[in-house]
């Protein structure tokens, strides 16, 4: 496993497949007119509570991100079918990414031991890095908020592209 990159570091290139089917490559994403910023949000599992909150948050909230120039993608070791019922089931603006061999979480360093509870797991951390267009992390959300992280993400742009 490698370590979980830092801002101004470089964002790992990736591609992947989404709930559609389509194939989704960071460059091309950084590559979208009017894009300040690409929150890349990494999540343990498809339909889980804090998961499911997170990702309506993300929801409820995507005209406000996209008017600051945000756009977003999830990634989850889930495949392509549980990503296509979750985003169906919760209308799901935006791409889910099917990571099942995991390599994407390992080149972002989110996939390890984990503590929860007091008990040692491997796992999934929820973290979301904030990529610039020109892709340079900006900024990591090492445990984001589930039911506040867009408010969260624009706080981090403002600061960060300030």
């Amino acid at each position: 496993m490698s370590d979980m990159p830092s801002a101004g570091d470089r964002a790992p290139d990736f591609e992947g497949v989404t709930q559609t089917g389509d194939t989704f490559r960071l460059q091309d994403a950084l590559q979208r007119d009017g894009l300040r910023a690409l929150a890349i949000y990494f999540y343990p599992k498809d339909d889980t509570p804090g998961c499911t909150k997170q990702a309506c948050n993300l929801r409820d909230n995507d005209q406000m991100l996209a008017s600051e120039g945000v756009a977003v993608v999830g990634v989850s070791a889930d495949p392509v079918e549980s990503h296509e019922r979750f985003a169906e089931k919760y209308d799901l603006p935006f791409p889910l990414v099917a990571d099942t061999d995991r390599a994407i979480m390992d080149a972002y360093g989110v996939y390890g031991e984990k503590n929860l509870y007091g008990k040692k797991t491997m796992g999934v951390k929820r973290t979301t890095f904030l990529v610039s267009p020109e892709g340079t992390i900006l900024h990591v959300f090492k445990r984001p908020k589930t039911a506040a992280h867009a408010e969260e993400i624009l706080t981090k742009l403002e600061a960060a592209t300030a």
